[in-house]
């Protein structure tokens, strides 16, 4: 029978990995949002505290018990000193 060959089929294979590509790629979109979700949530990735300034970074980790008073006081006073513009 001709056009039963392997070029009649070549159509085929062609959509059935255009398919995959697909697949892959909402599967990996996916995957990358429950990531973000995640990382916000979890207080650990960057988007949850835009806009904070070193200082309220500071006071916040001193108030979790990340860092002793003697750590705050010293970091707090370097922040401080570089903050403020030359003269």
């Amino acid at each position: 029978m001709p056009g039963c060959g392997w070029y009649g089929g070549a159509g085929f294979g062609v959509g059935w990995m255009l398919m995959t590509l697909l697949w892959i790629g909402l599967v990996a979109l996916i995957v990358w949002a429950v990531v973000r979700l995640v990382q916000d949530r979890g207080g650990r990735g960057p988007a949850r505290h835009h806009g904070e300034t070193p200082l309220e970074i500071l006071d916040r980790r001193f108030a979790r018990g990340d860092i002793d008073a003697e750590a705050y006081e010293r970091t707090r006073q370097t922040l401080l000193e570089h903050s403020q513009p030359p003269r």
